[in-house]
């Protein structure tokens, strides 16, 4: 009877506080909104400024003026604010290298190769240097006489012969793009070698037994399980070459013909101190970003088809090679 009327009882507001269901609803709250409120305040807040300041004549303190689209329209006008964009084809050109190669050997050290692991462990020490450290080594490897210079005069090539490599504007941007080679091809490798990996080995297998050389098996039966992998490192190569900064930044300061989109902007913003017109610049670069990934996910789409729904006759070729491995693996037993 107790015990009845004890449950009639109203709960106190710290008994049901301190219940189960509700700290069980706080803790799911916590961690759904806490991850929304840091968002917003440190990532849309600021973009939301950021834009809003676009449509503004202003620095840093002082006085704004409304300008309305005259700060996007000086983007396309101005030869150092959308003139920069053009040496952003050198460092897509250099991701494509940089792509290809990390690739290749990828595909390579997937498989059992005699000092892979040590390989794999020199490849990928640049991308844990800080970018400012690589820019200083560079910056000193590049200059007149010293060490490029050097190891070329070692081969047999004489110093009046040789370019100027930071200053010559036929190469200096080249060179500034093997720096960035150099240092995101080993992590790029990485990516590959976990995603190749992740294959069935019994693919590669059958793939053998059906008579499939090392090109149709890459072709075949690495690139299409790897396609996700492919498209990441894509958009992450391509949204780094219209982003380049720290390079041109560290090593030249933009001179010489080789200020990229975010050197410019830099200068813009923080010595020009021309606050909307950089922001503005910021969120053409934002547009650009965007439809490039978007024309990347279209070409992969048709390049990169999948084996069982866009391309049958890759599908049916690995079923049979499959169904032949199981039968022979059965027959031998």
């Amino acid at each position: 009877m107790q015990a009845e009327i004890r449950v009639n009882e109203k709960k106190t507001f710290a008994e049901w506080f301190g219940s189960r269901k509700v700290q069980k609803a706080l803790v799911i709250f916590a961690f759904m909104v806490v991850p929304m409120v840091l968002l917003f305040v440190f990532t849309y807040l600021p973009f939301g400024k950021m834009f809003s300041f676009s449509f503004f004549d202003m620095k840093y303190v002082g006085a704004r003026k409304f300008v309305s689209f005259k700060n996007y329209l000086k983007v396309f006008s101005r030869k150092d604010c959308f003139g920069a964009l053009k040496l952003s084809l050198y460092y897509m050109g250099g991701s494509v290298v940089q792509l290809s190669l990390a690739l290749y050997l990828a595909t390579i050290l997937s498989f059992k190769v005699k000092g892979g692991a040590l390989f794999k462990g020199f490849m990928f020490f640049p991308y844990l240097i800080n970018g400012i450290a690589i820019g200083f080594i560079f910056k000193f490897f590049f200059t007149r006489g010293f060490v490029f210079d050097s190891v070329l005069n070692w081969a047999g090539f004489t110093l009046d012969n040789l370019p100027f490599w930071l200053k010559d504007q036929r190469i200096n941007n080249v060179s500034l793009v093997g720096t960035s080679v150099w240092r995101y091809t080993g992590q790029n490798m990485v990516l590959f070698i976990g995603a190749i990996m992740s294959v069935d080995s019994e693919l590669y297998e059958a793939a053998m037994l059906d008579g499939a050389n090392k090109w149709q098996q890459f072709r075949y039966i690495i690139l299409p399980s790897i396609k996700t992998i492919i498209l990441l490192n894509v958009i992450l190569s391509i949204t780094g070459s219209l982003s380049a900064f720290e390079p041109p930044y560290v090593i030249t300061s933009g001179a010489n013909g080789t200020g990229t989109y975010f050197v410019v902007m830099h200068e813009i913003a923080h010595t020009q101190q021309k606050v909307g017109l950089a922001s503005a610049m910021a969120i053409v670069l934002l547009l650009i970003i965007f439809a490039a990934t978007i024309v990347q996910k279209l070409l992969f789409k048709y390049v990169f088809k999948s084996g069982d729904d866009d391309d049958p006759k890759a599908g049916r070729r690995r079923e049979r090679a499959i169904a032949r491995y199981e039968a022979r693996k059965k027959g031998g037993r």
